[in-house]
């Protein structure tokens, strides 16, 4: 079961935004006592605002439910991240051995990207488009240095995965009684 970031202490009760929904559908903002949209919950996720979104009646944790739906909307708005084959690998590995393994490498990866994106960020500010398309440009040494940080992070990342996999089968083996 998911945990909010309450649940879990990342966040204390004060920081958290309170989303309540309604049956009829609608989101109501505890912070500004007024009802938002989808669009402004996705502004905060874009502002990085912590937030749970509760149900109304039961207070049970909705967030991830409807972050799904702002990933659809998004994916079938414009052009998507996904393509059908990654979608449909996703999908795979639901009721897999692996899928915690999966969604922790997940995880791990976007983070890399999101602070790869970051750094680029704050090495970017000010350019003009002429000379951010020539940063872009793949041949850069520096754009090269940033995504072999990456792939090295990322190549980590799966290593980690990798070993945890390793560990968790021999634990299972020798409480098996069996052995390598």
């Amino acid at each position: 079961m998911h945990k909010s970031k309450a649940e879990t202490g990342s966040a204390s009760r004060g920081d958290l935004r309170v989303i309540k929904k309604y049956p009829n559908r609608r989101l109501y903002d505890t912070d500004t006592s007024s009802y938002i949209t989808l669009a402004e919950v996705k502004a905060l996720v874009m502002d990085n605002e912590p937030f749970v979104v509760r149900d109304a009646k039961t207070n049970e944790d909705l967030t991830r439910s409807i972050l799904l739906q702002i990933i659809l909307e998004e994916e079938t708005a414009g052009v998507p991240i996904f393509t059908e084959q990654v979608l449909a690998n996703i999908i795979r590995f639901y009721g897999h051995a692996m899928q915690d393994f999966m969604g922790s490498y997940l995880e791990k990866n976007v983070q890399i990207f999101m602070d790869l994106q970051q750094k680029m960020s704050e090495q970017t500010k000010g350019l003009t488009p002429e000379v951010w398309q020539q940063f872009m440009n793949v041949q850069s040494p520096m754009m090269q240095g940033m995504m072999g940080t990456y792939l090295e992070q990322s190549r980590n990342a799966f290593t980690q995965m990798q070993e945890q996999m390793q560990k968790n089968s021999e634990q299972m083996l020798a409480a098996l009684g069996l052995k390598r």
